[in-house]
């Protein structure tokens, strides 16, 4: 039998799908939804993007989006010699990055580590009071922090009583601490929130899994390495493509909060940056510009991460 036959027999078997009206009838209510998520996806998410116009003009509001001066790419050429705005990026990235990691690690760690707890009351106490602080608002978490880390905070007189320093530390007057402690911030708020998905995929495994490893005389660790880590590597696939596009969002109200002009060089972010010069500054072109400069990174981000994964034979988005 001929290639040709082969294939031609091979699209004749596959199974044809065909609109019926009884069927989307039947269907109804989940077609009207999808229909309204639809609308809303379009009037927000997609019509806004015409505003990406202005990056691209000397935007003035009293002459509007269609009648302002085209400056081409005047703008990205002032973003980019900007001094302050490279610095920007390099805070946004390097926050970012070690939001991700830290975040991430500890997320997989938890979540393994609480599984292996057998007390099903203890589990269920640590695992609520663990994802609590996610529906707090960011002023409740910054305003803990803060006092936290003032003065005659709790940190600084456990440090001084413990005589690990003399006298107290102003953590928010000093650079090299503004980092690490958004990097806490995040992990203390949503450590508990995000394991709650690993949990889902831990309790998804077979159970004969587990079994058979113990009939080997594998012991917990073993397990965690040989069982459990595998069953939830699609999972962690997934979602560490999707926060790698999300790296440059880095965060916005912890910095805007926690920062002062004692560290304004390391806790400024884009999207401060977008606030100062689009809103306060009111040059929505440049604000508009470095937003689009944004968008775009996490674009090519999750794309390049998506190649890599997809030649390493894991899971993918695409």
């Amino acid at each position: 039998m001929s290639f040709g036959t082969k294939r031609k027999k091979a699209v004749l078997a596959e199974p044809k799908i065909h609109f019926s009206w009884k069927e989307a009838k039947r269907q109804k209510a989940l077609l009207i939804w999808s229909g309204v998520i639809l609308i809303y996806g379009i009037i927000f998410y997609y019509l806004p993007l015409g505003g990406w116009l202005m990056a691209f003009q000397n935007y003035r509001p009293i002459d509007g989006l269609f009648h302002s001066k085209f400056v081409g790419l005047e703008k990205f050429q002032q973003l980019f010699s900007d001094a302050t705005f490279l610095r920007v990026i390099r805070n946004t990235l390097a926050m970012g990055v070690l939001n991700l990691v830290v975040t991430f690690i500890t997320a997989i760690v938890f979540a393994i580590l609480l599984n292996e707890v057998r007390n099903a009351i203890g589990k269920k106490t640590v695992q609520t009071i663990s994802y609590l602080p996610h529906f707090l608002s960011w002023i409740i978490v910054t305003g803990i922090i803060h006092d936290a880390l003032s003065g005659t905070g709790i940190v600084n007189e456990l440090l001084v009583n413990l005589n690990i320093i003399d006298r107290p530390i102003n953590f928010f007057a000093h650079k090299e601490y503004f980092w690490p402690i958004v990097a806490f911030a995040n992990v203390w708020k949503e450590t508990g929130w995000n394991a709650i998905i690993y949990l889902a995929a831990i309790t998804s495994i077979d159970p004969s899994l587990y079994e058979a490893a113990a009939i080997d005389g594998a012991g917990r660790w073993a397990k965690i390495k040989h069982v459990t880590l595998p069953g939830i590597r699609p999972t962690i696939m997934i979602l560490l493509l999707m926060n790698v596009g999300n790296v440059l969002n880095a965060g916005f109200e912890i910095q805007y909060l926690l920062g002062n002009g004692l560290v304004q060089s390391v806790s400024q972010t884009i999207d401060i940056y977008v606030l100062n010069w689009g809103i306060s500054q009111g040059d929505f072109s440049i604000g508009t510009a470095a937003g689009i400069f944004k968008s775009v990174v996490s674009i090519v981000l999750i794309v390049i991460a998506n190649q890599i994964a997809k030649r390493n034979g894991d899971e993918r988005l695409f």
